[in-house]
């Protein structure tokens, strides 16, 4: 995962990682250190994963972790060389344990460090409106424009011909060549995760950032979240209509067209070519294939596969869809 943003406050040695996160270390692990938290695919023998679901049976049979948050019926999926850590709550465990590691992730209070452009050393070097703030480890290229009343808070990294509308937020991004994000937009920002709790619903850093691939471009009033766990990205030369929200860990592919007002649920893949009508709905933790078409108001509940074209709720195949219908 790419994030040069979130510090990590790492390494721990397992047994304080475990005692700081409240979790009984049961099997006694000695004083192993651990550089890191990630997800299955991604982690080392220097890190910490979690698997709460068998719908990730693959990825954990294959994940080269040293321990692993799971439950009693999962374990098992695991292999050898991955020591087991035992919870009720998987999902809460992990969120304990990646507040650790980063500790500045878990909040999205606005930017204390901002300055006007105009004092900064972006002044001559960027073409800007009235009232444009920008924080603290933001980087800019050539012949970027940013609209009146848009704020850059920290950590963005921005290519060159870039354009910024007016009254956007932005943090925690990293933007590349020639994208062009209109009026109204927010971008950077936690997304909507946390574990419902009777006494006290339990936020869930979001450690991951947001990447805009070339040629993108971005309509007005839309969101889109960082990452949890891994990133959110935008594939190079897709274009988003107004009023789009992507959520934490998307991977929208290259070459995608979505109209207006289209959700995303955390977590699925989007491949290339791929076209949404309006209002349709993406659950999450899904793959759609590359080169579908989703006509607009579709509730995609479902993975779908490659070439395919789906209408409805759920979404079925359209012929079936209008056979159905008619």
């Amino acid at each position: 995962m790419i994030n040069p943003f979130f510090k990590n406050k790492g390494p721990y040695t397992i047994d304080k990682l475990l005692k700081l996160s409240g979790i009984d270390n049961i099997k006694d692990f000695n004083k192993t250190k651990v550089l890191d938290i990630k997800d299955l695919a991604s982690s080392t023998n220097k890190d910490i994963s979690f698997f709460h679901s068998k719908k990730y049976e693959f990825l954990a049979s294959n994940t080269k972790a040293s321990f692993c948050l799971t439950t009693d019926n999962l374990a098992h999926i695991l292999p050898n060389t991955c020591k087991k850590i035992i919870v009720d709550n998987v999902l809460i465990s992990t969120a304990q344990i990646t507040k650790i590691f980063y500790p500045e992730s878990i909040n999205d209070k606005f930017d204390e460090n901002v300055i006007d452009i105009s004092k900064s050393n972006y002044k001559k070097k960027v073409k800007f409106g009235k009232n444009v703030l920008i924080g603290k480890n933001v980087k800019i290229g050539k012949n970027c424009f940013i609209g009146h009343n848009s704020i850059l808070e920290s950590n963005i990294f921005i290519g060159d011909n870039c354009s910024i509308g007016s009254n956007t937020i932005i943090r925690n991004t990293i933007i590349k060549n020639n994208v062009s994000i209109l009026d109204s937009c927010v971008i950077g920002k936690k997304g909507f995760g946390f574990f419902p709790n009777k006494e006290r619903n339990i936020r869930y850093p979001h450690i991951g950032i947001v990447i805009i691939n070339n040629d993108v471009e971005i309509g007005c009033g839309s969101t889109i979240d960082r990452g949890s766990m891994s990133n959110t990205i935008i594939g190079r030369n897709t274009f988003l209509d107004n009023q789009i929200h992507i959520a934490h860990n998307n991977k929208i592919g290259d070459n995608c067209i979505i109209a207006g007002q289209v959700g995303f649920a955390g977590s699925s893949t989007i491949g290339d070519n791929v076209m949404i009508g309006g209002q349709a709905g993406i659950s999450g933790h899904l793959h759609i294939g590359s080169n579908v078409q989703i006509a607009g108001g579709s509730g995609v509940i479902k993975s779908i596969p490659d070439n395919s074209r789906v209408m409805g709720y759920p979404a079925k195949e359209l012929k079936s869809f209008l056979k159905e219908n008619n």
